[in-house]
């Protein structure tokens, strides 16, 4: 399993929020994006955002980072202060 962290900074509280809700509204993914999961950590008060994909493999990681290196939230999130490509190493849900 592999992840694709994404951190934006300076994000105003209602873009947060209108960017949200516009995903829930059209959760499947880009196309040629294959990602199995996605996961966003807010933090209005201080207008950052953590946005994360699951993906099976690297190749399908490296290919949603070419799709969504392309595109634009609806509403400005900011500034986009990091991109990293990571293997998850340990998924845990406690009993």
């Amino acid at each position: 399993m592999y992840a694709r962290v994404v951190r934006f900074t300076g994000a105003d509280a209602e873009a947060i929020e209108a960017n949200v809700a516009a995903i829930s509204a059209n959760p499947e993914p880009p196309e040629g994006v294959t990602a199995t999961r996605f996961l966003f950590l807010t933090d209005k008060a201080n207008g950052t955002v953590v946005a994360i994909s699951f993906h099976e493999t690297e190749e399908h990681m490296r290919a949603a980072d070419a799709v969504l290196n392309e595109m634009s939230p609806d509403q400005p999130m900011g500034t986009r202060e990091s991109v990293d490509m990571t293997e998850v190493a340990l998924d845990l849900t406690p009993a």
